[in-house]
């Protein structure tokens, strides 16, 4: 006899739940297929030479767009959103930051670099990078239009009017920066091409705390909104885990 729990969720046998799981089993099946095909077409997407000569700020001064690569052959840019003139640190980029020295432990040995970039000056970076701990390559894009042109940063004329698109088709109300994520590749000439850039929903896959949380019931637990409970990672209620 199946029953219920206090908030509703259905109690079943042992043996109607594996039927249910396999049921579901057969579409997490044809999902990962599908993935695999477009992973396969982004893989197959055409590549944009890039010319403008960028210069960065880094800790050990500055450097070109290819320097970002430290030897291989491909480079994973985060666009950090941090606004010149603000003191707000974006909860989200925070959240995804929190991720990415545990995976470029392993990504750096299979040819990817990895680098943020900001548009605020290196000061503030290194002021934020010290306070949250994190230790990947983190340049500052101030006096460049790195993060303009690649779609992750607006200037306020172009807000106004209505020129500032995001995420391949959303106007841009407000916000001068945005994330998003920008993949490159270099040849042997020291050639550097612009492969993929994907932004807002499409950063999820940096989010290994969502891979964790979607296999539960109650998922991402954002009974206050999207990301309702994120913050800071140095600013939770229950401190640090013991």
């Amino acid at each position: 006899m199946n029953d219920r729990t206090a908030d509703g969720q259905l109690v079943v046998s042992r043996q109607a739940w594996l039927d249910a799981r396999k049921a579901l089993f057969a579409r997490e099946k044809e999902l990962t297929h599908a993935l695999d095909d477009l992973r396969a077409e982004r893989r197959r997407l055409p590549w944009v030479r890039v010319e403008e000569p960028y210069v960065f700020q880094g800790p050990d001064g500055p450097c070109s767009l290819g320097d970002l690569f430290r030897g291989r052959s491909q480079l994973a840019v985060y666009h950090f959103m941090l606004t010149p003139g603000s003191d707000h640190i974006c909860p989200g980029c925070s959240f995804i930051a929190d991720h990415i020295d545990g995976a470029r432990r392993h990504f750096e040995q299979a040819d990817l670099a990895f680098a943020a970039i900001s548009r605020v000056p290196l000061a503030r970076i290194e002021e934020v990078r010290g306070r949250m701990g994190w230790t990947f390559p983190w340049v500052s894009s101030a006096g460049n239009d790195f993060n303009f042109d690649f779609g992750a940063s607006f200037r306020q004329e172009d807000i106004a009017a209505g020129r500032a698109i995001y995420n391949y088709g959303t106007p841009v109300r407000s916000s001068q920066d945005m994330h998003g994520t920008s993949i490159f590749a270099r040849n042997g000439e020291g050639e550097v091409f612009h492969t993929y850039s994907t932004f807002s929903r499409g950063d999820e896959f940096a989010i290994g705390a969502f891979a964790w949380l979607d296999l539960t019931p109650r998922g991402r637990n954002e009974a206050g909104g999207t990301m309702s409970w994120v913050k800071l990672h140095d600013e939770y209620d229950s401190g640090p885990l013991s």
